[in-house]
């Protein structure tokens, strides 16, 4: 049993070397599963294409639709400006002396809206940096900034976001994305109390030592032009649309912002009112699987939400019909990668939870703790930690523990939307290590190091939701 558990091990620092290295997950998650069967005397061919990908097909299959909405509706909301718009309409209500604010709230924004953070960060940078040099806010802090809004609350906590962190537990737990909203809210606020003060203290700190906005210098400005090749590749455009540059500030704030609303409407209107209407007694027949509308809705609901706002987005620029369909296909294709990414991890869980050296793992997991909130909490950070991945870590979990956990927590007696909702924000916490790629994408985009910068995303993105989830995990717990 030595060998199989030193095979296991050996998997994940193959995994982590080789995400950490730029290595895409979906090459590097089989080769570690590969790894970890043969070192435990498995078939690797049967384990390959018999547990391997039927679990990452499974995750496509379930989860694909909401990828390719969400991808859509992010290229739709740059493309048309929208996006743009919302931000500087946030920008100028808060004005330069609060662009830490400003930028947070904005990038929080378009994350809840449903964009993902590549668009989010693309779209905000180019702002950020205007008001973070007005305000004379060293540019050090940026990247936290930006992370902070975009990786924390607004895909985790906030109650009805459709990111796919707040779907995943759904599957499982047969609850919806609005599950727990006071728990939710609660952890929202804490984290951006929490965020904010440690932003504002790191800007008084570093005025005091005589540290302003600096300009890049020749390093940064070659980040820059990679990161402008990169952008070129997946098919990102930097022009400015004519409509951006005339009209009122005010008005084109809240034109960016009716999309995000549509998501947020439409999604809470599918889940309490148009699916209690409709009948849905199909869905017990062979052909649909034999599902129940609780263990389908949760996706329903985000995919239909975000289809709506991409129709929506259609009718308020009917000039730009062309460069939208063009920006469908542009869509779909950006949506292919980060779904076979996070499916790719949830095969290599899989294959280790097949293995029987993984016993060893599952009763190590189990012994935490009696409490099947500690479980999760602990199990989801280390796991989404090792990965560098929330949604790849929350849906390793799950797919692993999720059954017994539903079960354990059932026999407590907690809330399983307390647990969704826990859990997926324990997702937010460990992921955002130094290999974290979103992490990486925002140094990139900002022009900054992880020298320069990682110390305040670490304290944003990484201490500040493990403190709010270790006090609501508390409360929950006395309650």
């Amino acid at each position: 049993m030595v060998v199989p558990m030193i095979g296991i091990f050996l998997s994940l620092v193959v995994l982590i070397v080789l995400a950490y290295r730029g290595h895409s997950v979906v090459i590097a998650a089989p080769i570690a599963a590969l790894l970890a069967t043969l070192l435990s005397g498995a078939p690797l061919l049967a384990t390959y294409t018999q547990i391997f990908m039927p679990a990452l097909g499974k995750f496509i299959t379930n989860f694909f639709p909401l990828f390719l909405t969400g991808a859509v509706f992010g290229r739709l909301m740059t493309v048309s400006g929208l996006a743009h718009d919302l931000a500087v309409g946030i920008s100028k209500l808060f004005g330069p002396k609060r662009a830490l604010l400003s930028t947070v709230l904005a990038t929080a924004l378009l994350t809840y809206g449903g964009v993902s953070a590549w668009v989010v960060a693309f779209t905000i940078v180019p702002i950020a940096t205007a008001l973070f040099q007005e305000a004379e806010i060293p540019k050090r802090l940026m990247p936290a900034a930006i992370a902070f809004g975009t990786i924390t609350f607004a895909i985790a906590a906030l109650p009805g976001s459709p990111q796919v962190h707040n779907v995943i537990p759904t599957k499982y737990f047969g609850t919806t994305s609005y599950a727990a909203p006071l728990i939710g809210l609660s952890g929202t606020a804490l984290m951006l109390v929490l965020g904010m003060l440690w932003l504002e203290y790191r800007v008084r700190a570093l005025h005091r030592a005589g540290e302003r906005y600096m300009p890049l210098d020749g390093v940064h400005a070659d980040a820059t032009a990679a990161l402008s090749a990169l952008e070129e590749e997946e098919g990102g455009h930097s022009e400015v649309p004519a409509h951006r540059t005339a009209g009122n500030t005010a008005v084109r704030g809240l034109l960016g912002l009716l999309p995000i609303v549509v998501v947020v409407v439409m999604n809470y209107s599918f889940i309490y009112l148009i699916s209690k209407r409709l009948d849905f007694s199909y869905l017990a027949e062979e052909k649909f699987g034999k599902v129940s509308l609780d263990s389908v809705v949760g996706t329903w609901s985000v995919t239909v939400a975000l289809a709506t706002a991409i129709l929506v987005i259609f009718a308020m620029r009917p000039g730009m019909f062309g460069a939208f369909v063009q920006a469908l296909s542009d869509g779909a294709k950006t949506a292919i990668l980060p779904v076979f990414t996070t499916a790719s991890e949830v095969g290599y869980g899989a294959v280790i939870a097949s293995l029987a050296a993984f016993t060893m793992i599952r009763n190590g997991v189990f012994s935490i703790s009696d409490n099947a909130l500690v479980v999760a909490v602990v199990s989801t950070g280390v796991i989404s930690g090792i990965t560098g991945s929330s949604a790849g870590g929350l849906s390793m979990t799950l797919q692993t523990f999720g059954s017994d956990l539903a079960r354990m927590a059932t026999e407590q007696g907690i809330s399983l939307e307390a647990m969704h909702r826990i859990t997926a924000m324990a997702s937010v916490s460990f992921d955002s290590l130094p290999h974290n790629g979103a992490v990486l994408t925002m140094l990139l985009v900002c022009g900054m190091t992880h020298k320069q910068s990682y110390k305040d995303v670490a304290v944003c993105t990484v201490v500040v939701p493990i403190i709010v989830v270790s006090i609501l995990l508390a409360a929950v717990s006395i309650v």
